[in-house]
């Protein structure tokens, strides 16, 4: 069974930096796309950058140039370095994963719990 937990989470002003992690188990040998998507106040899943199979990145124009997003060295590991974090950005951020990338949250297998940021101005 494939399990995703995220930490990293917290509270920071804005321009502040943060680094959330995903930790992966259950995973066979295959590459698999791995994003991240921000639970909004609103209720609904934003986008916020995924890592493809072959490790090329992308990201919302919202946070292209403010977040990094990577994997670990055993791929079992997923990162989102966060930078000059805005009051936008707050949120409950869940990793996702999958053996093919798609747009819409719900499409996903599976999917974290989520760690909560909170960025205040």
């Amino acid at each position: 069974e494939v399990q995703l937990v995220e930490s990293g989470g917290g509270s920071v002003q804005a321009g502040g930096s943060l680094r959330l992690s995903c930790a992966a188990s259950g995973l066979g040998s295959i590459s698999y796309c791995i994003a991240w998507y921000q639970l909004t106040s609103g209720g609904w899943h934003e986008w916020v950058a995924t890592i493809n199979p072959d490790g090329t990145p992308e990201y919302a124009a919202a946070v292209r140039d403010r977040f990094t997003i990577s994997r670990g060295i055993t791929n079992n590991t997923l990162y989102l370095q966060m930078n000059n974090l805005k009051p936008a950005d707050t949120g409950l951020y869940k990793c996702v994963m999958n053996r093919q990338c798609y747009e819409t949250f719900q499409f996903w297998d599976y999917k974290g719990q989520g760690t909560r940021v909170t960025v205040s101005s």
